[in-house]
């Protein structure tokens, strides 16, 4: 049996064997970036952190993030990934990005931008934020203080299938 940091090394390098060179950030640094916004950097927050970041920014459901954790034989629950993603989100790490009833992305880009959603595939990507202008916004009920806008335009493939990139 390995130690524990050696078995999350060994599934990382299982998913990314065949990606170009991490953008993101490596181990360590998923480490102190945990530790920044207090999580304690566990086996599991790591090994999703890396999952998260090592490719630069990405949109990613629980789901999909789970079936990848899988293929590198991780062993981490459903339950775990939706609970990690929560904390992400929580301290400023990840975006989540709700595009329907019960179906949400996690987005590893933070900064302020929108997004485009595909209907009927498992499509996230962000939109030119120059393109967007946002006109007067409605007055915030009493108590209360607009803390951003999210934006998102759903597409519908029209024939032909251009790739997201192909589309921008």
């Amino acid at each position: 049996m390995l130690p524990a940091d050696a078995e999350m090394r060994q599934a990382v390098s299982r998913v990314y064997r065949d990606a170009p060179a991490a953008v993101g950030c490596p181990m360590s640094n998923v480490k102190a970036k945990l530790r920044e916004v207090g999580l304690r950097p566990t086996r599991q927050r790591i090994m999703l952190g890396w999952m998260l970041f090592a490719k630069g920014h990405r949109h990613v459901s629980a789901e999909a993030l789970f079936e990848e954790a899988t293929r590198a034989r991780a062993s981490l629950s459903l339950a775990t990934v939706y609970n990690t993603l929560r904390q992400f989100s929580e301290a400023g790490l990840i975006r989540q990005v709700h595009v329907g009833a019960g179906k949400a992305y996690f987005d590893s880009n933070t900064g302020e931008h929108h997004h485009f959603v595909i209907e009927g595939e498992d499509e996230v990507f962000d939109m030119e934020e120059a393109k967007v202008e946002i006109g007067a916004l409605p007055q915030a009920p009493a108590g209360f203080a607009i803390a951003g806008v999210d934006v998102i335009v759903r597409l519908r493939r029209l024939g032909g299938n251009p790739t997201a990139e192909e589309a921008q």
